[in-house]
């Protein structure tokens, strides 16, 4: 196999089936595995590194947050520095930013230290994240995208899922700083994949200096509303310091919209808002993820503390939703692919609705057959049903120049409406803090939580409904007329939408239905 090294000129040309492809697929999938398996570790690691350092739950709260607030605050920078630089580069210093500041993480010897180490390996987080997604759509035929993508999402599911199991074990058999330190042996794993096997891309014609002004007022407005949105989970929304970081971070993305529109080069182009399907993919990522972050928010909470669950019992509860994806996720980006991703983003969010709904029935004396297995089974499979393609209309409904861009934002949409909820849905609930204490008031507001989340999934499926678009799909042209043949009296000739001839007499009545004889669907 020779070495990936040169960019890639001639435009995608990998297949999902082939050797190559497959190890394409490895490297991005480990790559973006890595940061989301960290982020669900170091959850169940809070209380040793509190024991351990001797600190309390405010900055517990803040090795978790900080990590947060630079991964949001700098994706779209990492999606632009992809996109003009090389996405396989900008990845790979990612990944050894990542691991170097884990390094820091696993050798930090107080909580201070720990929380500046965690807010650097954000930054190689938000470095890799956008390159993950903009590789493959940049790396892969058309055809093929979809259903790589797919995969993308139930490998990543997979890792997601195993990291409670692996950083339960680790941290009760050695050492908490472990969850730290093993991902140096898998980003050397994603670097040697990704220099050998991965193609260089970029985006054509992004030449000249870097858009510092919008650099800086884009990561400073990101930084400033996700710190608002993490304090007033705790503070309230009418505390002073979350009103001025959410006035702030909106004054500074009013003035990064003003700059953007205003460059020849932005580092946002604002007319990638135009595509009627990525504004509108990005609307249901909005709604779908928000609904999804806060109910994932609570139930690990609710089954632990109103059902009588451990914490590996309550992350294990969830382990069929990973298995579905990884099973599903391919084959749902291929269908996709085939009949376009508008029944499955309009049928999927209704599916995980009811879903939601089911865990209604979770309470203190319910068993996890009964009650809690019917709701993940029927939430998984939703989930895969609507997951590859809403991803995967975001980012085609782009230029493949703006993919690691459209990768960011799609994943900026999803963060910050998975904040939102967090500290909006407990409140609209009706759990407070005391909640947490009395199993049958936080039982109550969960199951308010998950109808609010249903409804909001539900919406979903309807805004999907109507501002997805499919794609038009090639026909197939019927039989050429004989030349000076005319048409037969009685049957006027139908054309097709994509160039095809006309079909006239004995062709109209031979064309199979639904193809030839069909105007174009407007999807």
């Amino acid at each position: 196999m020779t070495s990936a090294a040169a960019p890639s000129a001639a435009g995608p040309a990998l297949h999902y089936s082939t050797r190559a492809g497959r190890w394409v697929l490895a490297g991005t999938v480990l790559g973006s595995g890595i940061a989301s398996l960290d982020a669900t570790v170091v959850g169940i690691a809070l209380p040793s590194i509190g024991r351990n350092f001797h600190v309390g739950e405010a900055s517990l709260q803040w090795v978790f947050d900080a990590y947060t607030l630079s991964l949001a605050g700098l994706l779209l920078l990492g999606g632009t520095l992809g996109d003009r630089y090389g996405r396989r580069r900008v990845f790979v210093i990612g990944t050894i930013w990542f691991a170097v500041a884990s390094l820091l993480c696993g050798l930090a010897p107080n909580a201070a230290t720990l929380i500046v180490a965690r807010a650097i390996q954000g930054i190689g987080a938000a470095l890799l994240t956008p390159g993950s997604l903009a590789i493959l759509q940049a790396s892969f035929v058309k055809d093929d995208r979809s259903r790589a993508i797919g995969a993308w999402s139930g490998l990543g599911g997979l890792a997601t899922a195993v990291g409670p199991f692996i950083g339960g074990w680790l941290i009760s058999a050695v050492s908490w700083r472990l969850i730290f330190l093993i991902n140096l042996p898998l980003a050397v794993a994603v670097v040697a994949i990704s220099v050998r096997h991965v193609p260089e891309s970029r985006a054509p014609g992004e030449t000249g200096p870097l858009d510092v002004p919008g650099a800086v007022t884009i990561t400073g407005a990101l930084v400033g509303i996700t710190y608002g949105l993490i304090a007033a989970s705790g503070q309230g929304w009418s505390a002073g310091p979350v009103l001025a970081s959410l006035l702030g971070g909106t004054a500074l993305l009013a003035a990064f919209l003003v700059i953007e529109s205003r460059r020849a080069k932005p580092m946002l182009p604002l007319g990638v808002f135009a595509s009627r399907q990525f504004s509108a993919a990005n609307a249901v990522t909005f709604v779908i993820y928000g609904a999804l972050g806060g109910t994932l928010f609570l139930l690990p909470t609710v089954l632990q503390e109103a059902a009588g669950y451990s914490p590996l019992a309550s992350g294990a509860a969830l382990l069929p939703v990973t298995l579905i994806m990884l099973t599903l996720s391919a084959r749902s980006g291929a269908l996709a692919a085939r009949i376009g991703p508008r029944l499955q983003m309009s049928v999927g969010p209704l599916v995980i609705a009811a879903g939601l709904l089911l865990f209604t029935r979770v309470a203190g004396s319910g068993g996890y057959i009964i009650d809690v297995l019917p709701a993940v089974l029927v939430f998984g499979f939703g989930l895969a049903l609507n997951v590859a393609p809403l991803t995967s209309t975001a980012l085609s409904a782009v230029p493949a120049d703006h993919s690691g861009i459209a990768s960011a934002v799609n994943n900026d949409v999803a963060r910050v409406a998975g904040l939102i909820a967090v500290a909006v849905l407990p409140v609209a609930a009706g759990i407070t803090g005391d909640s947490y204490l009395h199993p049958a008031e936080l039982t109550h507001g969960f199951r308010n939580a998950v109808i609010i989340a249903a409804i909001a999934c539900a919406a979903g499926g309807v805004l999907a409904f109507a501002t997805i678009r499919n794609p038009p799909r090639p026909r197939q042209p019927g039989r050429p007329r004989q030349p000076g043949q005319p048409a037969p009296q009685g049957q006027p000739g139908l054309l097709c939408g994509l160039d095809a001839p006309r079909l006239c007499g004995d062709q109209v009545a031979a064309a199979p239905a639904g193809r030839a004889a069909a105007p174009p669907e407007p999807g």
